[in-house]
């Protein structure tokens, strides 16, 4: 190919012929942009395999899609490689989009309990004990306790509903939850 002026309209003129389907005129633009295509590619993916494979399909993008090229906008070289910058730049974000989403699918799994199964009997079972040690207690210890830690009221408030001083509900609350510590305590 000569260089210069000369180069643009030789060039501009196989992508005109590619444009309309001759097939010796695509030949011809794929050994004149094969190259350069291959060389940006491999710049902006730094993988060879992946650069022959988007040179592959900007190629055939170029056969396709010939007659797109406006030459008012710009020479022919320019036009295919803007096709294969946006190609490999395409493949650069798809590989970090899968990438990401392998990396939040590994977080999310991981934020998952082990065995969920187990856990929750686990759970369950806690439960059960600790209504078991509450049954046990005296009603004036277990009644303050269940207000406060299942209705979530303040002691104030539960010696107002209980009609008892606050001192006295205090005093319960605590001996309630040292036998309840006792009893859970015991039940391991």
């Amino acid at each position: 190919m000569p260089k210069g002026p000369e180069q643009n309209a030789a060039e501009r003129e196989l992508l005109t012929r590619t444009a309309h389907g001759d097939m010796a005129a695509f030949t011809e633009v794929y050994d004149t942009f094969a190259d350069s295509v291959m060389g940006l590619a491999c710049r902006i993916l730094q993988d060879a395999a992946q650069a022959e494979e988007v040179t592959q399909d900007v190629m055939i993008e170029v056969w396709r899609t010939a007659d797109r090229f406006r030459p008012e906008r710009g020479s022919a070289r320019s036009w295919v490689l803007t096709l294969a910058h946006r190609r490999a730049v395409d493949r650069v974000r798809s590989a970090q989009a899968s990438s990401e989403r392998e990396w939040l699918a590994g977080v999310l799994a991981g934020d998952r309990a082990f065995d969920e199964v187990a856990e929750t009997v686990a759970e369950h079972d806690e439960h059960r004990r600790v209504y078991r040690c509450l049954a046990s207690l005296a009603r004036a210890q277990r009644v303050p306790l269940v207000l406060a830690y299942y209705q979530g009221m303040t002691y104030v408030e539960v010696a107002d509903s209980l009609a008892t001083p606050q001192g006295t509900v205090k005093s319960r609350m605590r001996a309630g939850l040292r036998r309840l510590r006792a009893c859970l305590e015991g039940a391991w």
